[in-house]
This record gives C-alpha cells, structure tokens and sequence, in this order.
C-alpha cells in the first residue's frame, strides 16, 4: 500500500525542515488512536500517512483477522516485519504501527531509523473505545477482552517505553497531534552536536536483545 496521496502543505515549516524527512512511526495499544491522530500530524508537517495495518492487509489480499485464523500471530509478525521493511525505505512519512510490532526486535531496527512515539492510553479509555469499534482484534477474541487486553498491555509496556516520545492521551485526535508536534523539538538532535550515544533494545524482561550505533 503506497502513502496516502500527495502531501498538504506544511503548517510546521520549521519543524519539517529539522525532521529532514525523517519518518515518524506512532506505537501503542489497539485503540490508542494511532491513525486518528497520525492524519492531522501528517497534515501539519506536509508529510503523507500510512496505517501499516492496512498496508499488510493489502499486501496479503486478505483481512487481518484471516491472516491470524490461517497463520497464526507468528505468521502475522513475519508479515508485519516484511510490510515495515518496505516502509522504512520511504520517507517523509507519518506512521500508525500495529499494537505488537513493538514485541519484534527487527522492527526496532527499522522504526529507529526515525522517531518513534508511544501515545499512552489507559487500559479503561482503551476498552472503551474498542467496544464502540466493529473492526475485529483477533488477540481480544476470548470471554474476558477486558482480562486480555490488560494482559498486553502489561506486556508491552516497557517495549513502548523504549519509545523517543511519550504522549498521553489527553483530549481529541487534533489535540494529540498537537502534543506530539509540541514534543518533537526535545527529541531532534543538533546535528553540530556529538553523535548520540548507541540505542540498546530490551526486550519485556529488560535484556539487551540489541544495541544499534
């Protein structure tokens, strides 16, 4: 799935510029809004968006929740990492990941090629919105959504904490957009300045799985 199509123009000029095409990858739990607010981030840096769920789906011709029915969630993160490898040779782009592609080492790899942030929602605000969405979550599948969705995100957290950014979520998806375009200028780093010190990536545990100079 290519980009949404061609860019707006910029109202963070200056910001867009010190980005220098760098692509922004938004993580988080299912229902932290991610695509909502990946839109109006696009908008205002003149960059294109692309919710790397659909582009899997597209790339597979086939819905997600068929992908997990037939493949398993091992064979859907092979996939996930495939479609993230092609979006990483883009740029200028504003990405909504799916929920677990934090749980893949690999994809570390490639989201750090830009600058990854985790939108932070409670698991109530979470819920509450997944009950109001018909689009199926093949991981809540179960007699306890409530129970699993907790459970992963118990999981996951000190993943999206490796993240550059965090932003919680406060207010409308318009409003979010704001807090990260706020944000972003403490995390972009003065390139006259020495280099930054190596990444290492953990995995839930806390281990070292890799360090990325």
């Amino acid at each position: 799935m290519a980009p949404d199509d061609a860019p707006p123009s910029p109202s963070h000029r200056a910001l867009a510029r010190r980005l220098d095409g760098l692509n922004i990858y938004l993580v988080g739990m299912m229902g932290a809004g991610k695509s909502a607010v990946g839109r109006p981030l696009a908008e205002a840096l003149g960059y294109r968006f692309i919710d790397a769920d659909d582009a899997l789906a597209e790339a597979a011709g086939r819905p997600i929740a068929e992908i997990f029915a037939s493949e398993g969630e091992p064979g859907f993160r092979a996939l996930e990492t495939a479609v993230l490898n092609g979006i990483a040779s883009w740029h200028s782009l504003v990405v909504a990941t799916g929920g677990g592609v934090v749980t893949r080492p690999e994809n570390w790899g490639h989201m750090r090629q830009g600058v990854v942030v985790w939108l932070d929602a409670p698991a109530a605000e979470l819920l509450r919105r997944l009950s109001a969405d018909p689009t199926p979550r093949p991981l809540l599948d179960g007699p306890d959504p409530a129970a699993r969705l907790e459970a992963l995100l118990s999981d996951r957290r000190a993943l999206y904490a490796q993240a550059d950014l965090v932003v919680p979520q406060q207010g409308l998806p318009a409003a979010v957009a704001r807090q990260v375009l706020d944000a972003l200028p403490s995390v972009l780093h003065d390139p006259r300045q020495a280099p930054a010190a190596p990444v290492r990536i953990q995995d839930a545990e806390g281990h070292t799985v890799e360090t990325i100079n």
